[in-house]
């Protein structure tokens, strides 16, 4: 009875751990299909740029549009690297917990990857290797945000473990 409910606790971890990253992949893959076209973000987009810039050119209105789409990428393969190193790294698999690093990178790049050969075959997007580029640094930027907090986070206990040594020797 033990190892049943062991195993229920096994799964449930693993679903806690890869079903938000498998959701974020499923957002992902929903806006590269038209919902996520340029056309239709700029009927939000649009008049809240004309309304925050009244007196911009058109052209204008347009780079600023498209500096937004280029954030929302970045920004939405960030979350991808969080998702994905945060599953990686609790694994229960020790050559994804090993390498956790690694498999979140490689995570991020095969999803941006499909992502545009995927807006490809849409008339109303194109696939583009530099936005692959993109959302790859996006993921990487959050990976390596990550291992650094870490880093730091680590460095902190100890400082802090030293100190209270360091405090009772004197006591």
């Amino acid at each position: 009875m033990g190892t049943n409910n062991s195993k229920k606790l096994i799964r449930r971890g693993r679903i806690i751990r890869y079903a938000p990253l498998v959701l974020w992949v499923a957002v992902i893959f929903t806006a590269s299909s038209t919902v996520g076209a340029s056309k239709n973000t700029s009927m939000i987009i649009r008049p809240l740029l004309e309304w925050l810039f009244p007196n911009e050119p058109a052209a204008v209105i347009d780079a600023y549009h498209n500096y937004i789409r280029k954030l929302a990428h970045f920004t939405e393969y960030a979350l991808l690297g969080f998702l994905a190193a945060r599953a990686y790294w609790n694994s229960s698999f020790r050559v994804l917990r090993r390498f956790w690093f690694g498999w979140a990178f490689l995570t991020v790049f095969a999803i941006a990857s499909l992502d545009e050969y995927n807006q490809s075959f849409n008339n109303l997007r194109t696939g583009s290797f530099y936005d692959t580029l993109l959302d790859a640094s996006g993921g990487l930027t959050m990976i390596l945000a990550l291992v650094l907090y870490h880093r730091i986070s680590d460095f902190g206990f100890r400082i802090s473990d030293f100190s209270k040594s360091t405090r009772s020797d004197k006591g």
